[in-house]
């Protein structure tokens, strides 16, 4: 049944899916803000990927609010198609399926979160500047 999830589930898949993010996606991940939050605490993700979550939403906001601009479109993209990927119960592995249903949503978020690692920590410098 899960044959070939793996081989689905690549970089690639996620740069096509960052490719594909509009503008509207951004506000749409952000008006879903507390489903993701509880979808990624349920899931039983590590604390560490749980709060790499919550970074990556507060980066959005400060992105929408035109508070931080110094990050390129690539990198909101890639955040966003990520926690939208998380928040979908029926996504390429379903959410209800026990022991396997949140594997995909963890690649997924992992691949994200390679690609704007580096975003991020830049993110959290300024931020810590602001404060």
């Amino acid at each position: 049944m899960f044959e070939g999830i793996k081989d689905k589930i690549n970089e690639e898949y996620v740069k096509h899916g960052a490719s594909n993010t509009r503008e509207k996606d951004v506000t749409d991940t952000l008006d879903n803000q507390e489903q993701i939050d509880k979808k990624m605490s349920a899931a039983g993700m590590l604390k560490k990927y749980a709060e790499l979550g919550k970074l990556m939403i507060n980066m959005l906001k400060d992105y929408k609010q035109g508070f931080y601009q110094d990050v390129p479109w690539f990198s909101i993209a890639s955040i966003v198609f990520a926690l939208l990927y998380v928040l979908n119960p029926l996504d390429l592995i379903p959410d209800f399926i026990p022991g396997f249903g949140y594997v995909d949503d963890f690649s997924v978020f992992t691949l994200a979160l390679r690609f704007v690692e580096t975003d991020l920590h830049k993110y959290l410098d300024w931020k810590l500047e602001q404060d």
